[in-house]
């Protein structure tokens, strides 16, 4: 009697976890997972944009092989809790899946460890610090490291100013992008024989660079180079000319937007930045994308939002693989989950970053790299101009 007892309550407990088991929701939910508050909101308004616009782009064009796409957005602000808060919702609330985020590489390392254990895959459209991908087998990036990236910055310095001999460098200690592309920053300036004078610390937090200016002023650089945000970076820049510095600034990926001309006004003319993205990327796939972009938004598409859209058609070219060899809607989604993620890996993407495609940890394989200087018209207003 017993032992009847215990098989009925077996079969009843299996019967109940196949009844439980979820089906894939349609329009198929793929989720977001970027700062539209705080002050990262510089960064993530553009992703916002990027991944609202891949939705209608993808959507017009059939979707998933028919099947359209519907994207779930959740806010991370600014800090690693905010990211961990949107990862669970869209996981467990929102059904997604996959997700694209989070906007830092500081949320990265707190919020992609619950997707990994979760085996929900995540494409991170702007997390470029180093170990990103080898956070776990569910863990892949759109963009490129800025051990790849950020060389490209001094390098183009040094041609547009031979002279240039000392440098000083700046980074925002609280940020774990930051404190990744200064070392890739001082190691390439030591690289190319200049002398690293001043390196000075900061926080994404601060408005008062009194201390750190006065310490670059001292040191009699030729070259600065800023990592850290928009707004911190953008009112370092700032500080920086208004008490005198006159020679030329670099700037690091957190201040590739241009939302950061309203922080640093004209006096953000001149910044040297290196870029993962260019309008002019020569692919019949990039040129179509800024064609309908310009078209709606009236200006090129800027690197966060080609990114992002990026993320999101990685995700879809996926799916819509997995959906050729087996419909969408006969999949469990914890199982479409795994298979999106193997899919992803393995998969060989032609995007408005050009021809993409990941090694076996997630990290990006991408040959196209750019160098733009930013030009002010006025104090509001200013564009990229992409160097030869």
């Amino acid at each position: 009697m017993k032992h009847l007892l215990s098989t009925t309550l077996t079969l009843t407990a299996l019967a109940s976890s196949y009844a439980a088991a979820e089906k894939v929701a349609t329009p198929i939910p793929i989720g977001i997972a970027v700062a539209q508050t705080s002050n990262t909101a510089l960064l993530g308004q553009e992703q916002v944009i990027g991944a609202r616009f891949a939705e209608k782009y993808i959507n017009a064009r059939g979707g998933i092989n028919g099947t359209p796409i519907k994207l779930v957005f959740q806010d991370t602000g600014g800090d690693e809790a905010g990211a961990i808060n949107a990862f669970q919702n869209l996981i467990t609330k929102d059904k997604v899946v996959g997700i694209v985020g989070p906007t830092l590489s500081q949320q990265a390392f707190s919020a992609d460890p619950i997707a990994d254990r979760a085996k929900v895959p995540v494409v991170g459209p702007s997390n470029t610090a180093k170990g990103i991908p080898q956070i776990g087998n569910f863990v892949a990036r759109v963009s490129a490291p800025v051990s790849v990236v950020a060389p490209n910055a001094i390098r183009t310095a040094l041609r547009l100013d031979p002279k240039i001999k000392k440098v000083a460098v700046l980074y925002a200690q609280n940020d774990a992008f930051s404190t990744s592309e200064t070392g890739t920053f001082q190691q390439t300036a030591k690289d190319q024989g200049l002398t690293v004078s001043t390196v000075q610390k900061f926080l994404t937090t601060d408005s008062d660079f009194t201390t750190q200016v006065t310490a670059v002023l001292n040191a009699d650089v030729d070259l600065v180079i800023v990592s850290g945000l928009a707004n911190d970076g953008g009112n370092l820049v700032k500080q920086l000319r208004q008490l005198g510095y006159k020679g030329s600034i670099i700037g690091g990926n957190g201040l590739n937007t241009s939302n950061m001309f309203p922080v640093c006004q004209q006096y953000c003319d001149g910044i040297i930045i290196a870029q993962a993205y260019s309008p002019a990327q020569p692919s019949a796939n990039n040129q179509l994308f800024v064609k309908e972009y310009s078209a709606q938004y009236k200006k090129a598409p800027p690197q966060f939002a080609a990114q992002a859209f990026t993320g999101v058609q990685v995700v879809v070219d996926a799916l819509k693989v997995i959906d050729r060899k087996k419909k969408l809607g006969e999949w469990e989604l914890a199982d479409l989950r795994v298979a999106l993620n193997t899919q992803i890996l393995v998969g060989k993407y032609s995007t408005p970053l050009g021809a993409i495609s990941f090694d076996k940890e997630g990290e990006l394989q991408q040959a196209d790299f750019y160098v733009a200087q930013i030009k002010m018209k006025d104090a509001k207003t200013g564009s990229f101009v992409f160097l030869k």
